[in-house]
């Protein structure tokens, strides 16, 4: 069974290591190519975009694809609509492998902000030195407040992303531990930290150390996926789904 993973994420990776080695499986993944060094994994995998939706369709019939696993970031809203409409298209059956969103626990001091241009609004207009965890891609919309001191965080270099005063870049990869994560908040003296609700377990310290530390969170909502796809939250619940729904056991 020919099967293809849409993945980037730690949950893609855990399935692709799952389905290495099993014979009555022909799994490869896709991966948008927004990291130039994504780490190894044990199955074919390809980079790059499809073309949109009509793109994704043609590629799903040509390479004769039985099924097809949504494993991208939870941000990744445009590459999961693509999903859900070529599937429907071609009449593949779709799986959505979306790890589950992080909570408030007793605490935190957390901000939900619909967007990133509300996230950059509730740093307030006095000068703060803010931790940005948003990834490279949503660095733009906080030009609109220069006064404040930035530490981001990204797996790559954030070239002209940020172009504003103060800048303190760091190139690091998760997973991340607390202690380390309470050490680097404390070094540069954080205010408070703007992440998106990522979910999962590799970027959680921070929210960790943030509420040791008493600092506030705001906290950037994930946005809208189709709805009526089929979800599961781990690889081993798709895994699951897979060898259920076409009849293969372990």
């Amino acid at each position: 069974m020919r099967i293809l993973i849409l993945g980037g994420t730690t949950e893609a990776s855990a399935l692709a290591r799952c389905l290495s080695g099993r014979s009555e499986f022909s799994p490869f993944l896709s991966m948008a190519g927004r990291t130039s060094d994504p780490r190894p994994l044990p199955i074919p995998t390809r980079i790059g975009g499809f073309g949109g939706v009509e793109g994704l369709a043609r590629f799903l019939v040509q390479e004769r694809i039985e099924a097809l696993i949504d494993a991208t970031h939870p941000f990744a809203a445009v590459m999961s609509r693509n999903a859900a409409e070529a599937c429907a298209q071609v009449h593949i059956p779709l799986l959505a492998l979306r790890r589950p969103p992080w909570t408030a626990q007793e605490g935190d001091r957390w901000i939900e902000v619909e967007s990133m241009e509300e996230a950059v609004g509730e740093l307030g207009h006095e000068s703060r030195r803010v931790f940005l965890t948003v990834g490279r891609l949503e660095l733009p919309p906080f030009v609109a407040a220069p006064q404040h001191t930035y530490l981001v965080r990204t797996i790559e270099p954030i070239g002209e992303a940020l172009p504003v005063p103060k800048v303190i870049a760091v190139q690091d990869r998760a997973p991340f531990d607390e202690a380390a994560e309470r050490a680097l908040i404390a070094r540069e003296r954080v205010e408070v930290v703007v992440t998106k609700n990522s979910g999962g377990a590799a970027t959680y310290p921070k929210i960790a150390a943030a509420r040791a530390l008493g600092l506030p969170v705001i906290v950037v909502a994930r946005p809208e996926k189709p709805r009526g796809v089929e979800e599961v939250a781990s690889a081993d619940a798709a895994l699951d789904w897979l060898e259920r729904r076409h009849g293969f056991t372990p």
